[in-house]
């Protein structure tokens, strides 16, 4: 996520510089961090969307895929566990209103220079503790950062490649130094990293898997695992931070539980049963026909829609360009034909999705229509780079073509086949042949058993073009594993986008990161335009800027075919046992369930009922 910095409210004692750091006049300190934002909440005592006469106690419990065995997630080992986040607080944290703010957390104050940021100083609060009592002090904030740079998963590195070096200017004092003579979007991604006790480390290997408690100076404490199955998490009545603006009124619940299921049908049956409390359903199909269960009927169980103002999950087919036949455009546009949204939709989404049309879809940063003056300006640079087809895809109108959603596909299809027949494919006995004669199978690699009938429906119009195609399903470790070594042809996958686009972007789609293990550039883009224009992205000067040259990246990333983008929604779907209660005001970019609370007669009245049923 990216995170920009704007002058906002100056604390007049430190005036325009900060003695006894050797820093520059321009530097300015701040009580927040707001890049092409203002901070609205710099001065108020609580979060608008906050109930700070919440009741503290009760549960909530939620489903998890596959298993876990790690509890450091930074070390990109093993199977991360759900909740982690809970046990260890960062130097900052997130408006849930605000594109791009943050507000104090373990740090109170934060000195840069809007106009040339080359460092940033963190200030900490002296009132920071881990949850043993022991201060959290800048040593702790430098060791977390250097053993992320030197030990963490590649992904983690490559988030802070700018990061030059940490060092510690008092007790309380911190200061990060960059490569570049000015990164505006750093002081936000180091803000948002959790930081560890550097002494207790000591005696622990950070490289090694490991289900051994961490201590952090969150909210809550780690109360029960069962290995792989579940893990519990008690509120910390100690925590340091409960007083504080950001956290007013947040973290109610006395119990956070995670229960693991493998398939997601099954972790279902389990919400219906009481197993958990909170779910959220991700199938049209259960929402429109499954509840009607007699937990509902008996309002118990209550169904919910949250909509949100950021961009949709972005849900996709990706391809593994990295290997034949794949690293052709033209066999995967011709496979893009093949993809009958129409059809799925209808007869097996309850119509409840619509197409997807960008990877910022639902938000000012999807490119829509042809590309307007300011997107061309940003693009001319770059066109005579970009394979021929790939250049057409950027300067039209781009979208998926449409079916008449009778299943049968027709015209796109003979589309793809014309495709597929100029790029100099053949057909053999009624199988698609590459150029040297060699017959096309494609895998697809899936571990939700959610995937089969999407995936099913767009192999049987693969092989109407001749191509072999089958799924290999494997349990969630094994596809974890695979992913992460790229060892896989075509998969389905979800990525996440930020209304404020940065170096993540070069996790996702970067050339560096495409045969980096671990890393998140699963279609393995290597094209140079698209890392230039990210560099763009992350060296944008102002959000209309920034907007622009996210469309310019969304047109190309597009034009690619690197993946095909499937399906999404607007809103997301939600049920839970009828004790949960959240505040009159909703934040606009998220949910914020740690804001909501547990009504202690609603969960007797729950209880009762499932002891009874």
């Amino acid at each position: 996520m990216r995170l920009s910095i704007a002058v906002g409210f100056i604390l007049p004692a430190l005036g325009v510089c900060v003695m006894g750091f050797n820093v520059q006049a321009a530097v300015q300190t701040t009580a927040y961090i707001a890049l092409h934002n203002s901070a609205q909440y710099a001065n108020a005592q609580a979060m608008p969307y906050a109930n700070i006469h919440a009741p503290k106690g009760g549960y909530i419990s939620m489903a998890s895929n596959g298993t876990f065995d790690n509890l450091n997630s930074m070390n990109g080992k093993g199977s991360a566990t759900d909740g982690v986040n809970y046990l260890f607080d960062t130097l900052m944290d997130s408006s849930l209103d605000e594109p791009g703010v943050l507000y104090p957390l373990l740090a109170e104050r934060v000195s840069y220079d809007p106009q040339r940021t080359k460092f940033v100083i963190f200030h900490l609060n002296p009132k920071a503790r881990f949850s043993n009592g022991t201060p959290v002090t800048a040593e702790d904030v430098k060791f977390s950062f250097d053993t992320i740079q030197s030990k963490a998963n590649l992904g983690f590195q490559m988030y802070l490649s700018d990061l030059a070096k940490t060092e510690v200017l008092s007790k309380h004092a911190v200061k990060m130094s960059f490569k570049s003579n000015h990164n505006a979007d750093m002081p936000l991604i180091l803000a948002k990293i959790a930081i560890y006790s550097k002494a207790d480390w000591k005696n622990k290997d950070y490289s090694k898997v490991t289900l051994q408690p961490i201590l952090g100076s969150g909210p809550y404490l780690i109360e029960h695992i069962d290995a792989g199955r579940s893990i519990t998490y008690k509120r910390n009545p100690n925590y340091w931070g409960k007083d504080l603006a950001i956290n007013r009124g947040r973290y109610n619940f006395n119990q956070i539980k995670y229960v693991y299921y493998r398939n997601p049908d099954i972790a279902f049956e389990g919400f219906k049963s009481g197993q958990y409390t909170f779910h959220q359903e991700k199938k049209a199909r259960n929402w429109v026909t499954a509840y009607h269960f007699p937990a509902v009927k008996a309002a118990m169980v209550k169904q919910y829609i949250s909509k949100v103002q950021t961009p949709a999950l972005t849900q996709s087919l990706v391809f593994n360009t990295r290997k034949a036949p794949f690293n052709d455009i033209y066999f995967r546009q011709a496979l893009s034909y093949a993809y009958d949204f129409e059809w799925i939709n209808k007869a097996l989404l309850y119509g409840q999705n619509i197409r997807l049309q960008s990877h910022f879809q639902n938000s000012e940063l999807a490119a829509t229509g042809k590309p307007n003056s300011q997107e061309l300006q940003i693009l001319k640079p770059y066109l005579t780079q970009l394979n021929a087809l790939q250049r057409q895809g950027v300067l039209a109108d781009w979208k998926y073509p449409v079916s008449d959603a009778s299943g049968f596909n027709r015209q796109n299809l003979l589309t793809a086949r014309t495709i597929l027949l100029k790029a100099g494919y053949r057909f053999r006995n009624a199988k698609l042949v590459d150029r040297q004669g060699n017959v096309i199978r494609i895998e697809f690699l899936i571990h939700q058993e959610s995937d089969l009938k999407t995936v099913l429906a767009y192999i049987r119009n693969l092989k109407k073009l001749g191509i072999e195609a089958n799924i290999r399903q494997v349990d969630y470790p094994q596809y974890t594993e695979r992913m992460r070594r790229s060892d896989f042809q075509m998969t389905p996958m979800e990525m996440p986008q930020s209304l404020t686009p940065s170096v993540e972007q070069l996790q996702m789609w970067g050339s560096k990161a495409a045969n980096e293990v671990g890393n998140y550039n699963y279609s393995g883009i290597q094209n140079p335009v698209v890392d230039q224009l990210i560099q763009q992205v992350i060296q944008a000067p102002n959000r209309q800027q920034l907007v622009f040259r996210s469309q310019a990246l969304d047109r190309v990333l597009r034009a690619g075919y690197y993946q095909i983008l499937t399906y999404g929604n607007d809103k997301n779907w939600y049920a839970y046992w009828n004790m949960y209660r959240q505040p009159a005001v909703k934040p606009k970019l998220s949910l914020g369930l740690e804001y909501w609370w547990s009504d202690p007669i609603q969960q007797s009245k729950v209880a009762h009922y499932l002891k009874n049923r």
